[in-house]
């Protein structure tokens, strides 16, 4: 069985990454709608997040999307975060909301509109350098709706000569993410469609280019865990962006939908050593109609249970009967720790941790969702303007 005391400790270790636009107004592409208190600039997101990461003790960083959270001065910002107890996370660039890329952004056809995409690129990673992060994280709308509407090879050069420009531009220490997404807002052909796209770009380009895993990015059955396990296997799985779906790109809770992926996802994390390497975990959701906030707690909070379960896995009897061929075995070992109650656990790391055992329930109590929406009244709400 698991050393209790050395999943504690890797508990406490864990690190989860938590959106600006998360703490925003958010939606569908039907409806937004405004909630009192919702952050007006990214220096009250960053405030909202300091408060998350304040009852957690595990989310220390905040991932910025540019130009929703543009400012003049972004040493200013990162010093702003760093006052509250964190720090800026990867920068996201935004090349679908433009006029422009109605045809697509670095893979259009018109040199002028992949110029402005690509010059945004460099702009990112000159942010990057302002702030001290990481991470550039790229994610294209670009792709084509109907049959013959344009050369898809073609598309996949223009692609591979973008993202060399910006590969080159990145400094020591630096990463380029890329994403993938297999439709919307391109219903024929996505141009970055699946996992093996983004990594036979990522492996021409070199080490300091990853992949992505968005949760939410796959059509349904597709196991996501092996997906998981083979990039590890090939050193290319540079982050996740964790959310649920129940039908497309839901962008819901991460571990809403099927608590069991995400265990099943963690397990290969931690069976593949991604658990203590440079994979980032970040949550990328779309908190549409439930409190900002209190959202994002339980997201780490779920996060949190899926990874306490997969560190209880008894991995020597479950290699065991691997090699003996004892299927009910293998997997009677898999559902005894995802069946185990974590809570408890979880409860005594925090507590040895000096946080309460339960987050959301301390963040109730703290006054600050009163605080806020007496505070921020009037001006501009933040919101992606769906």
């Amino acid at each position: 069985m698991p050393d209790l005391s050395a999943v504690k400790a890797a508990l406490a270790t864990q690190r989860i990454e938590t959106p600006s636009w998360a703490y925003g107004n958010s939606g569908t592409r039907f409806k937004v709608f405004a909630q009192p208190g919702v952050p007006r600039d990214p220096w009250e997101k960053l405030a909202d997040a300091a408060k998350v990461h304040e009852f957690t003790g595990v989310a220390p960083k905040v991932a910025l999307h540019i130009p929703w959270d543009k400012v003049d001065d972004y040493g200013k910002l990162a010093a702003f975060a760093r006052e509250h107890g964190v720090a800026l996370g990867a920068i996201n660039a935004n090349v679908f909301q433009d006029d422009a890329y109605m045809l697509g952004s670095v893979t259009n056809t018109d040199p002028a509109v992949r110029r402005k995409a690509v010059d945004h690129l460099l702009e990112c990673v000159d942010i990057m350098d302002a702030t001290g992060s990481r991470d550039l994280k790229l994610w294209f709308a670009d792709g084509t709706n109907y049959p013959g509407q344009d050369d898809l090879r073609e598309r996949q050069d223009r692609l591979a000569e973008a993202l060399r420009t910006v590969y080159e531009r990145l400094g020591d220490g630096q990463r380029m993410l890329l994403e993938y997404k297999f439709f919307e807002p391109a219903f024929y052909a996505t141009d970055v469609p699946d996992w093996g796209t983004a990594y036979a770009h990522c492996l021409k380009l070199g080490e300091q280019a990853q992949v992505v895993v968005d949760t939410g990015h796959h059509a349904p059955g597709t196991n996501i865990e092996f997906i998981v396990a083979t990039l590890l296997r090939e050193q290319k799985l540079g982050g996740f962006d964790f959310n649920s779906r129940f039908y497309a790109d839901d962008d819901l809770m991460v571990g809403a939908a099927d608590p069991f992926q995400l265990f099943r996802i963690m397990y290969e994390v931690i069976r593949g050593g991604g658990f203590t390497s440079d994979v980032a975990f970040m949550l990328d959701q779309c908190h549409n109609i439930e409190a900002k906030i209190p959202a994002i707690i339980r997201s780490v909070m779920n996060v949190q249970e899926a990874t306490a379960k997969a560190l209880l896995v008894d991995r020597e009897a479950l290699a065991a009967a691997q090699r003996g061929g004892d299927v009910l075995e293998a997997n009677a070992v898999l559902m005894d720790a995802y069946n185990t109650d974590v809570r408890p656990l979880l409860a005594e790391v925090r507590d040895e941790m000096g946080l309460a055992p339960d987050p959301i329930a301390a963040y109730r109590r703290s006054g600050w969702a009163e605080k806020i929406v007496e505070e921020r009244v009037g001006g501009q709400q933040a919101g992606w303007g769906a």
